[in-house]
């Protein structure tokens, strides 16, 4: 099985490029006809033609929703294989690096062109799919309303309603068909290993805010369509008797409304003031999605919800395997407390473990929290630390504060409990491709920046890959948090050489005018104590974990039709013989719903299971690693006048200027920078991003290329 799981290895290169670009190719005409499918819906041609052939569709063993799950479920689920197998060609090509990067031929597209507002920073290319989304909205709503009201008048006189009772109540039905099409995007961002996502250049945590926004329009839509029904039902005098209404082969009114109140409840915890001041309350209340998809699925039926259910069930999936990994301990191998408050967590890992800079690790200590997850940036670079996992946690929220308190009191900890989801991150990075890389931080949004200068340290250290020129600016409140600069570089593993490394680093101390010489807090290292249970972190599905998910979902998905078809032929159609009027709809729907959740847990089980032998063979492999003398106590930027341990920390501290007492100009710096290609990544707050976005997408400066790294888990 392994050897099938790696087949690409013999394959030269440009074949796999040639690969790809089909594969992506098929992936666009399987999108573009998916949203053709979206924009003829609310159309008579769809519903008087196309909707005929679905309706009238009788098989015996996949009833009314075969047709449905041919034309909506697997034309999705079959991009998400062909996006498995395009990420593993991708991965084999990052494994043979070429001398060069490619240029990335959007990089105009991703300029942005909105800074300031509620949709936050947008890049053109955002916008393009956001104005053709809204256009597609729009265009459903009205095309559903005037299809909805043609010959109302001769129905309202038949029911002997009241005209605009009438038209009250096909607006509600149309709105929430509107509202379905939001829902069918929904999950697609919350996946957070979406092999989806990537096709298109995205990553999970940078499309939170599309969930976002696809969240808010879905509940708009139903929450207006519940009202109308409700003022319709009040008109009609008929309220108490609809509400309780759980019809045995129709819609589910009372399912509806347990489906909007859970909606309810997730979507006025969203809101900024709610949703910073009361995190925990958001997380945990965003576990009623459950109750909202459920219900939902009962109160339209399993027939109709094939529509908006394929990114629910890969979110399913990627759920399913993320509780698979968090049931392991982790082995946490050491500590580095700074004096600013912050903590870098470092765990073991096995080599077959590789991720790409400014990937993210949610973490899991059950000293400080049994349930909470938090996410952090990865500093650590699976080049350069091939058994090491590391993040930094700055100490701004009860849970890392609680952390911080606990690593520095003077009370000794020898072990900590630790699991682990992820690390979660971009595919591929396009650093090699620019002439210079400019990194504008402020506070601990240096985080990103340090896997990044790491990824560029081994291209040129070890591979002898000429990198662009590096300028990182970073914004810091006091001089304490000077000692983040000791993290960007490992203290582990073989020596550096750092020649042929252009890095200039500039740090900001805004609140201070000159360095701090009294209580001056030295770096405090810890080391853990292994115990017999914890293992190094490795990937859930092994090295080739892209075609391992490819064969989850396409296997889950055959399963889950064979369980389906042999419900369907031997129970439910010698009941109701596929006229939808004698079996229960709710009890359909179920049924269904759980062989789906049956279907996944076997095959992603399955898989985990065949990779765990080979995970544990490169764990018994890795060593343990050796307290002090493998860590030492690296030469703090704090204090300047420490003696240096080594010629890589001696060669960063002279390309370091310290500055006190000001902000960076940050205009006149990017103006300033030569070549025809400069990126710019910004990380830390709003304000700071905002400004640089602003700076970028002015048009003073055409060789400024944008990119926004904000974490809103």
């Amino acid at each position: 099985m392994s050897q099938v799981l790696s087949f690409s290895g013999a394959i030269p290169s440009f074949q796999m490029n040639a690969v790809r670009a089909a594969i992506r190719l098929l992936a666009l005409m399987i999108f573009l006809g998916i949203l053709v499918l979206f924009v003829m819906m609310p159309t008579n041609t769809y519903k008087k033609k196309w909707f005929e052939v679905v309706a009238t569709t009788d098989s015996t063993y996949f009833g009314r929703q075969g047709a449905t799950i041919l034309i909506y479920t697997f034309p999705v689920l079959f991009s998400a294989v062909l996006g498995c197998a395009y990420l593993h060609l991708g991965k084999k090509l990052n494994n043979n690096i070429s001398k060069s990067s490619p240029k990335d031929r959007l990089a105009v597209l991703k300029r942005p062109v909105l800074v300031k507002g509620p949709l936050g920073i947008v890049s053109m290319i955002e916008m393009l799919f956001l104005v053709m989304f809204i256009a597609l909205l729009v265009w459903s709503i009205y095309t559903y309303l005037r299809t909805g009201f043609q010959g109302i008048e001769d129905k309202a006189a038949k029911k002997g309603e009241k005209l605009w009772v009438s038209k009250l109540g096909a607006a509600a039905l149309r709105l929430a068909l509107t509202g379905n099409i939001a829902l069918a995007f929904l999950f697609f961002p919350v996946a957070r290993g979406s092999s989806i996502l990537p096709l298109i250049g995205l990553t999970s945590e940078a499309s939170i805010k599309y969930h976002i926004w696809l969240g808010h329009t879905c509940l708009t839509l139903f929450t207006t369509h519940g009202v109308c029904f409700i003022i319709r039902w009040i008109a009609k005098d008929s309220i108490w008797k609809q509400i309780r209404e759980w019809d045995r082969t129709g819609v589910s009114i009372l399912a509806g409304e347990i489906s909007l109140l859970g909606g309810l409840v997730m979507w006025v915890t969203t809101f900024p003031r709610i949703r910073r001041k009361k995190f925990e309350l958001f997380f945990y209340t965003h576990y009623l999605y459950i109750i909202f998809m459920l219900f939902f699925i009962l109160h339209v039926g399993i027939t109709y919800a094939f529509i908006s259910l394929p990114s629910f069930y890969l979110f399913l999936v990627d759920r399913y395997l993320r509780f698979l990994q968090s049931q392991r301990r982790v082995r946490l191998i050491s500590a580095r407390v700074l004096p600013c408050e912050t903590v870098e967590l470092n765990f073991s890992k096995t080599p077959g473990l590789q991720y790409s800079p400014m990937s993210i690790l949610f973490v899991n200590l059950p000293s400080v929290s049994k349930l909470q997850w938090h996410p952090f940036t990865v500093t650590s670079n699976s080049n350069l630390e091939q058994d090491k996992l590391s993040v930094t946690i700055k100490g701004d929220g009860s849970w890392s504060k609680k952390l911080y308190q606990m690593l520095s009191s003077s009370s000794s900890v020898d072990h900590l409990e630790a699991s682990i989801e992820g690390p979660y991150g971009p595919v591929s990075t396009n650093f090699l491709g620019h002439d210079t890389l400019v990194m504008v931080s402020g506070g601990s949004g240096i985080t990103p920046f340090i896997s990044v200068i790491r990824e560029l340290i081994f291209s040129s250290s070890v591979l002898k890959i000429k990198t662009p020129k590096i300028l990182l600016i970073s914004s810091f409140k006091s001089s304490s948090d000077l000692t983040m600069l000791d993290l960007i570089l490992p203290i582990s593993g073989g020596p550096l050489d750092l020649s042929g490394l252009r890095l200039q680093v500039e740090a900001y101390v805004t609140r201070e005018k000159e360095p701090a010489t009294e209580n001056v807090k030295p770096l405090q290292a810890l080391w853990f104590k292994p115990k017999a249970t914890d293992a190094p972190a490795s990937a859930i599905l092994g090295p080739n974990s892209w075609l391992w998910l490819g064969a989850v979902i396409s296997s889950s998905f055959v399963i889950f039709l064979v369980l389906m078809g042999l419900l369907t032929r031997y129970y439910i159609y010698p009941i109701d013989h596929n006229t939808g009027l004698d079996y229960p709809t709710s009890a359909q729907a179920a049924f269904n719903i759980l062989l789906m959740c049956v279907s996944i847990a076997i095959t992603a089980s399955g898989a985990v299971l065949w990779n765990k032998k080979q995970n544990t063979m490169e764990a018994r492999q890795v060593q343990n690693m050796e307290g002090s003398s493998a860590y030492g106590s690296p030469a703090s930027f704090y204090n300047s006048d420490k003696e240096l341990e080594s010629l890589p920390r001696q060669s960063l501290i002279q390309s370091t200027k310290v500055l006190y007492g000001k902000r960076p100009d940050l205009k006149r710096i990017l103006f300033d920078c030569k070549g025809k290609n400069v990126g710019v990544l910004a990380s830390g707050p709003k304000k700071m991003r905002h400004e640089v976005a602003t700076i970028c997408s002015s048009g003073l400066a055409d060789n400024l290329h944008f990119e926004s790294i904000s974490f809103s888990w």
